[in-house]
């Protein structure tokens, strides 16, 4: 009972990406246990305490040891904790190695003996009860198909006789002439919207190559995971990776953009944290009331501007910034041009320099932006630049940012033509399908050197 409850917050709260961290955190909590019980002065001390679970938590992400996805098999299991194990053990007498030149010390084997049949213990668990849970009816998934085949009646016939997998089976849609079918390949978009549904498994010997992009263009632009059951005589791209639903049933996933990895996700949430509290600490403690003044005595109005701006999954917030304007009416419906005599003297300069931008650090802390993103828009903008650009959706699928790809690379400011908007989605696109840590990181640089080399178009 007490089970159900506590995975069904998790379902009901969308906080299933917290199941892999919580593993890790409760398989280190019993290592951390296993030492503090057997007490050997050589094992229950920070450096090796320190060393063994940082070991462990490398090695995991090394191996894709708590990657266990919906239809993994328990030899797959076992397969990664033979796999995870090995390098673990490696790790573990290496300690001695280095530190303790090669000896055998009291209860070395003990202890390592006894985190392996606890962690192999909790991890079977887990497995094991997620798949009862599952069984339920809860922790699903809503799946649609799209197209028919044999293949696709295969895994229909698999999402409904086998429930552990966690699958909810919503319907079919394709143009042949069926009884069971729930409408038409065009019909399939609004309905996805209207029920919510995760996952899109389409025919690729049914759909055309021209229906495969709308769905994949649609199915990116809504953040739903997407699909492909193969053609067995053709073959397709390597962004494209295989998966084994059973023996016989092969499907196709296409490539996971970066933040659909929650590790992307934690790294760039705790860098942005880290950064913005440093900005906020070293910068705008003492500019923040430095600004307040001049901008109050240049002209009326407060100091802090406020307005609202497109986020993650295009829901409006509060976008920050130091008033560089006279206060007026058309804030909100038309871009700053070159000139523009809205702009005072000291906004002139904070805007050359970026420095307006600054408060935007206190969005970033609140959950609402990034350091580095897609710009957010005005919403009334937003939707104008929607009917010329295709992509302009993937924007939404993540946190919108201080400074991005398009702005380094010289698209920044006013937009005066298509190719502007259409270009710099272009970048934004790159920047969300290519992400890395380091790619943050030169971004960053970039800015500060733009900063102090002066922009162009930075009016």
């Amino acid at each position: 009972k007490y089970y159900i409850c506590f995975l069904d917050s998790f379902v009901k709260h969308r906080y299933s990406f917290l199941i892999i961290p919580i593993q890790l955190l409760i398989d280190c909590l019993s290592i951390f246990m296993i030492l503090y019980f057997v007490s050997d002065p050589e094992f229950y001390n920070p450096s090796f305490i320190i060393y063994i679970i940082s070991f462990w938590v490398l090695s995991s992400f090394l191996t894709t040891y708590y990657k266990v996805l919906r239809f993994t098999k328990l030899l797959r299991i076992l397969s990664l904790t033979f796999r995870h194990f090995f390098i673990f053990i490696l790790g573990f007498f290496a300690f001695f190695g280095i530190f303790k030149e090669g000896s055998v010390i009291n209860n070395q084997f003990l202890i390592l003996l006894l985190i392996l049949i606890s962690t192999f213990c909790l991890k079977l668990f887990s497995f094991l009860l997620l798949k009862w849970y599952r069984n339920l009816g809860r922790n699903y998934r809503k799946v649609i198909v799209i197209g028919v085949d044999d293949s696709s009646k295969k895994i229909t016939n698999l999402f409904n006789n086998n429930k552990s997998l966690g699958y909810r089976y919503l319907g079919l849609f394709t143009n042949k002439n069926l009884n069971n079918k729930l409408g038409n390949v065009e019909d399939s978009f609004d309905f996805i919207l209207d029920n919510s549904v995760d996952e899109i498994y389409c025919s690729l010997k049914e759909l055309s190559s021209q229906m495969v992009n709308n769905i994949t263009s649609f199915a990116n632009s809504n953040n739903i995971n997407l699909k492909l059951i193969p053609d067995a005589g053709k073959l397709y791209s390597k962004d494209q990776s295989i998966e084994f639903y059973d023996d016989t049933l092969v499907v196709l996933n296409v490539k996971k953009l970066p933040f659909e990895f929650n590790e992307n996700y934690l790294i760039k949430r705790f860098f942005d944290v880290i950064f913005s509290l440093l900005i906020c600490f070293l910068v705008l403690t003492w500019l923040m009331p430095i600004l307040w003044i001049l901008i109050k005595i240049e002209s009326k109005g407060p100091a802090i501007f406020s307005q609202k701006r497109e986020g993650l999954d295009g829901k409006r917030f509060i976008c920050y910034k130091f008033r560089s304007m006279k206060i007026n009416k058309m804030s909100d419906k038309i871009h700053t041009s070159a000139n523009d005599d809205r702009v005072t003297k000291l906004g002139a300069f904070m805007r050359k320099t970026s420095i307006d931008e600054l408060p935007q650090f206190f969005n970033v802390l609140k959950g609402e932006m990034s350091v580095v993103g897609p710009r957010p828009h005005l919403p009334s903008l937003s939707i104008e630049y929607q009917k010329d650009v295709d992509d302009y959706l993937r924007r939404h699928i993540v946190k919108p940012g201080i400074t991005g790809l398009a702005q380094v690379s010289g698209y920044r400011g006013e937009i005066k033509k298509k190719s502007d908007i259409k270009n710099r989605v272009r970048l934004d696109v790159f920047y969300i399908e290519n992400w890395s840590f380091l790619l943050d990181v030169k971004i960053i640089l970039m800015t500060i050197f733009n900063v102090f080399k002066g922009e162009e178009n930075a009016y």
